[in-house]
């Protein structure tokens, strides 16, 4: 990146680009081979932000230098790309810009890390390439800074997304966060892409869209092609283009059910060694998404909103020990881990450390302890099936913090000794709604104690128990459901069914999670709906029903 100063586009250069990048973009979206009327340089996958600070923000675009530069095709010249930041989105208050090149090395992805901004403020960013009169320019993003770090702020509200898988249908609820002027972010908590090849998930019969590349990825140019496809998602642009994100990975982001040594969906005999499909993932991950590597080259970091939030973002995947098998007895090894120790030790001293009012944890999969076992036979299987577990018999979700049962018994130990209050996890991974109590011991709760709270959001399109049924939503599940909350006293409320996002608005004195529905993920149109809303009040470690959003 370079700080010097350059010529701001004209208005006409600016409409002109953009009008050329919205024709072009489903020309590229789906292609494996280059169109002779796609103008370059162009942007054709949007712009993006992520890992917000008070002073600065990550900003992201991928340049298409010429038609036959598609995304993993190792095509096309070095480029160099312009940048410019303003607190106006007539840009006429430019605070910052430069300049940056895009090499095929990265994918001719760009990702700069603005610093000197100011702290809790609207900013409006844009890029360009190329020379008038054929210049480029990409649609202009908006991003947000946080409050300075002992600034005390009456609250932050963030948008909370996970598993959105491309063939299972459309992005609308990206759509409707997009639309939404109250966010400070988005929070996605994983499976932002899925890896499966074209009918493998959800079917060969359900596949609403066909994603890029057909074949299941495995190597870096699958991966970045996978990566590029979504982003020529028009909700998913949207999305981007109106908010922060801050992301963390999941196992689809590699393959299903990752663990530090292989995956589930990883045959080395025909897929190749795992740490270097591993490593292709995660380069094509850094490279596509807004977010800011570790020092491990992980996800996992901390970012913090004034003196009223502290936000940890694990990583459950690169770190953690084979899943053990179901019944194994394995799951209460202190010898495995579901975090890795380094880890584990970053976030206790991170929760014990913090002085802010809430610790939020962003964990891409459940920490609440649940026992399946209470489900009526003939939903084990489908239940099984939605967990990617062995359908003869199924008791907890060994993919889970059920399964590494000792890594959770030491961070809870940690919360009741230390007396660290207003924990609450938030959570992604198993395409259902949840509000539950985190209990010290679950089999004697409510009268053990509860150390932290647990949000849940469900899916964005990936398949969840009606859609596996095949069966209207409300009917099954409201029998699944009652089983599991008669067998888990600690889960306040569980949705098996609707897709959608959550609303998470935190205050001093409450943290409160609001969950919305779309109508039909199959349908670009879908309308959006609340649903039920759940709050912690602060010192109390429980959630409670609340009537009704946030407003």
């Amino acid at each position: 990146m370079t700080s010097r100063l350059l010529p701001s586009p004209s208005r006409r250069t600016v409409v002109k680009a953009v009008a050329a990048t919205a024709v072009a973009a489903p020309v590229l979206a789906t292609a494996t081979s280059a169109s002779a009327d796609v103008q370059a340089p162009a942007f054709l996958h949007g712009v993006a932000s992520g890992d917000p600070l008070p002073d600065g923000v990550l900003l992201w675009t991928r340049v298409t230098p010429s038609p036959d530069a598609l995304p993993g095709s190792g095509r096309g010249a070095d480029t160099e790309v312009r940048w410019e930041v303003a607190e106006d989105r007539a840009f006429t208050r430019v605070v910052a810009r430069g300049a940056v090149t895009a090499t095929a090395a990265s994918d001719h992805t760009v990702k700069v890390d603005v610093r000197g901004l100011r702290q809790e403020t609207a900013h409006y960013f844009r890029f360009s390439a190329g020379t008038d009169p054929s210049a480029a320019v990409s649609p202009v993003g908006r991003t947000r800074t946080t409050p300075a770090a002992d600034a005390g702020t009456p609250g932050v509200r963030f948008g909370v997304v996970s598993c959105a898988n491309w063939e299972a249908g459309h992005f609308s609820a990206y759509r409707h966060l997009a639309a939404r002027s109250d966010l400070d972010a988005i929070l996605h908590l994983g499976d932002y892409i899925y890896e499966y090849g074209t009918g493998a998930y959800p079917g060969p019969d359900r596949v609403v869209r066909r994603h890029e590349p057909q074949h299941e990825t495995v190597g870096l140019a699958d991966y970045r092609l996978r990566h590029a496809t979504y982003k020529t998602d028009p909700d998913l642009q949207a999305l981007h283009a109106a908010h922060p994100v801050i992301a963390i990975w999941d196992d689809h982001e590699f393959a299903d059910d990752t663990w530090s040594g292989g995956a589930d969906n990883h045959t080395p005999g025909t897929e190749g060694d795992w740490a270097v499909r591993a490593a292709a993932a995660k380069r094509a991950y850094f490279e596509w998404m807004p977010v800011r590597a570790s020092t491990e080259g992980t996800v996992y970091r901390r970012l913090r909103f004034g003196k009223l939030a502290d936000l940890h973002l694990l990583d459950l995947r690169s770190f953690r020990s084979q899943q053990a098998s179901t019944g194994s007895g394995r799951v209460d090894d202190p010898d495995r881990t579901i975090t890795g120790r380094a880890q584990l030790d970053w976030l206790k001293a991170g929760l014990a450390s913090s002085d802010a009012a809430w610790k939020l944890v962003g964990t891409s999969v459940m920490i609440s302890p649940v026992a399946f076992g209470s489900l009526p036979a003939h939903l084990l299987g489908p239940v099984a099936e939605l967990l990617g577990l062995p359908k003869g018999g199924l008791a907890i979700n060994v993919d889970q913090w059920d399964g590494y049962t000792d890594d959770r018994r030491e961070l809870l130990a940690h919360l009741t000794e230390r007396s660290i209050t207003n924990t609450v996890f938030l959570t992604g991974d198993i395409h259902m709604a949840w509000a539950n109590d985190v209990p010290v011991t679950a089999a004697t709760y409510p009268v053990s104690r509860s150390a932290a709270t647990e949000f849940v959001v469900t899916s964005v399109t990936s398949d969840n128990l009606d859609d596996i049924l095949r069966v209207a939503p409300g009917t099954v599940s409201l029998v699944a459901a009652a089983a599991l909350r008669g067998a888990n006293r600690h889960v306040k409320w569980v949705d098996m069914d609707n897709h959608g996002y959550g609303v998470l608005d935190v205050t001093a004195e409450r943290s409160q999670m609001d969950y919305y529905t779309v109508s039909d993920k199959t349908r670009p149109d879908a309308s959006s709906a609340w649903i039920r809303s759940y709050r912690t009040l602060s010192g109390t470690q429980k959630v409670e029903r609340v009537n009704a959003p946030v407003r």
